[in-house]
């Protein structure tokens, strides 16, 4: 690899090459900077934190195992994800004929137990909000899956219309579309939201 080429790497490209060359520390590196978000993004696509957190360990053996293969030709968190999408979509179809669309979260929300301020919200503020996440939570649970994984990508992991579409394996307009429809969809199923 050219000076030039090498110069442009971004830092988690050069520690995954120094794993391929044996360097274990470089992968517990990656490991602790990477296994948080990738959990994250994993569960909001299958909606159980078990399954994410078990795929998101297969997602680092994969890493792993393709250490030998792996080439620097897009970004790290670009391979990565595009690993962890594939995982969990497959996931998602294998397990699509044994549950239900829609799933309810564990608990309630916690909530304040009192006032301490004006400045602070009360109670009712604060349930409301959490019924309002809780309802842009489902809608974006319910879009179909590569648009949800790219809205997953684009809104909560801030990914360029670009790595997004390597992780899909289609084109960026590709992308531009899925976007463009999974947001008229949300727009749709959350107009309420905006009166109140």
């Amino acid at each position: 690899m050219g000076v030039a080429a090498a110069a442009t790497l971004d830092y988690d490209a050069e520690l995954m090459l120094r794993v391929k060359e044996g360097d274990g520390t470089s992968f517990g590196v990656l490991l602790e900077k990477h296994r948080a978000s990738v959990i994250h993004f994993v569960y909001r696509l299958v909606q159980e934190q078990a399954v994410a957190e078990e795929l998101a360990q297969e997602v680092f053996l994969r890493v792993y195992r393709s250490r030998s293969s792996y080439a620097p030709t897009a970004k790290f968190k670009t391979w990565l994800f595009r690993i962890a999408t594939h995982l969990a979509l497959n996931w998602l179809r294998d397990e699509r004929h044994a549950r239900g669309q829609e799933r309810l979260d564990d608990g309630p929300a916690d909530l304040p137990a009192r006032q301490i301020s004006d400045r602070r919200p009360s109670v009712e503020q604060e349930m409301v909000r959490e019924v309002k996440r809780e309802e842009i939570r489902r809608a974006v649970a319910a879009l179909p899956e590569k648009q949800r994984a790219a809205v997953l990508m684009h809104k909560y992991e801030e990914m360029e219309y670009t790595q997004i579409a390597k992780v899909l394996g289609c084109s960026d307009s590709a992308v531009k579309s899925l976007l463009f429809r999974a947001y008229e969809t949300l727009r749709a199923r959350l107009a309420h939201m905006e009166a109140t």
